[in-house]
């Protein structure tokens, strides 16, 4: 194991899944990623537990467009208690991480690591962060916004959005302990997120999640995405390939332009943004997402088979009134 990745594995072994000898562990990898999926596999292996790795490009093309039946049968022979899925995004390739998704946390209840995005900045960075206090900060945001009926957003770069929120539909906190079966997060962890009842204003995206973050990274100047009643009305960008790609992602489902999460990142050992989505949307900040709203998670009832997540870091945040960020620092 290279020394450097040593805390994030441990991170994601113990503070993360919770992995002990009696656990069976899946790791679904692809070859970009080896250096970090290894290092994984051996604290995995340390803890006494089974674990079987599975290399994506050793099997199929990517992108990946669907899930094999032929990974499908291996994964429900080995029954696994725990699983991470430790590879970069490629655009297309949610066709194959949602029912892997869907077999592992939902069928299975496995105990699964989403490390989408995954490099060695984001391992030596937010996976090696303070777990304990990312899971403290988590639930002090999450015990406010499950409450709040409405939340303002405002950054310096232009956003300036209301969000509603109904009490039928959940907030979740992404405390980072997937500790209980069928429990999932993407990795590196810290965020409270809920599907909103609707969202009106401008989101001043400053990077955007799925395969967006590997082509593009940091936007700047950021998109501006107009929204009104929940749905996108207007993309609007001086790079004119990117507001068309931005479009067509939204376009490609009746949902794929509805406002299906809002989320509030919770990583207080961040510093900055990186230019990676899996990392930067823990930053105390703001992200929305357009499509899928995590209808299992939060009781919406809709969905929708696209999810990207825009960006809105450094914000002011209000809930019904009462702030509790002020450019990216919390002040509870």
């Amino acid at each position: 194991m290279r020394a450097e990745f040593a805390p994030g594995a441990r991170n994601a072994v113990h503070a993360c899944l919770n992995i002990m000898d009696r656990d069976r562990v899946f790791i679904i990898r692809d070859q970009a990623r080896t250096e970090i999926a290894e290092a994984i596999e051996e604290e995995a292996r340390g803890t006494g537990a089974a674990v079987q790795a599975w290399t994506m490009e050793d099997h199929l093309q990517r992108p990946a467009t669907a899930f094999p039946p032929s990974l499908a049968d291996e994964v429900l022979r080995f029954r696994p208690t725990a699983s991470f899925y430790i590879g970069t995004g490629l655009r297309g390739e949610l066709g194959f991480r949602r029912p892997m998704l869907h077999l592992l946390a939902d069928q299975l209840r496995s105990r699964h690591g989403h490390m989408i995005g995954i490099n060695d900045v984001v391992m030596t960075d937010g996976m090696a962060g303070d777990y304990d206090a990312i899971y403290k900060m988590t639930h002090k945001v999450f015990d406010i916004a499950r409450q709040g009926t409405q939340i303002t957003v405002q950054t310096t770069l232009g956003t300036d959005l209301v969000a509603t929120f109904s009490p039928s539909l959940k907030w979740i906190p992404s405390d980072g302990r997937y500790w209980e079966q069928g429990r999932w997060g993407n990795l590196p962890e810290g965020e409270t997120f809920t599907c909103p009842a609707s969202v009106d204003g401008v989101l001043a995206a400053e990077e955007m999640g799925d395969w967006f973050t590997e082509k593009y990274g940091m936007m700047a100047p950021p998109v501006r995405i107009s929204i009104h009643g929940g749905r996108v009305a207007s993309v609007e960008s001086p790079d004119a390939r990117l507001a068309a790609e931005i479009r067509e992602y939204l376009g490609q489902h009746p949902n794929s332009n509805r406002v299906g999460e809002f989320a509030i990142g919770t990583n207080v050992g961040l510093t900055k943004i990186i230019g990676i989505f899996l990392q930067d949307e823990k930053f105390p900040g703001v992200h929305i997402a357009f499509g899928d709203p995590y209808a299992l998670e939060t009781g919406a009832d809709w969905e929708c088979p696209s999810h990207v997540d825009a960006l809105a870091s450094h914000a002011t945040v209000a809930v019904d009134g009462r702030r509790i960020m002020e450019n990216g620092r919390f002040l509870i």
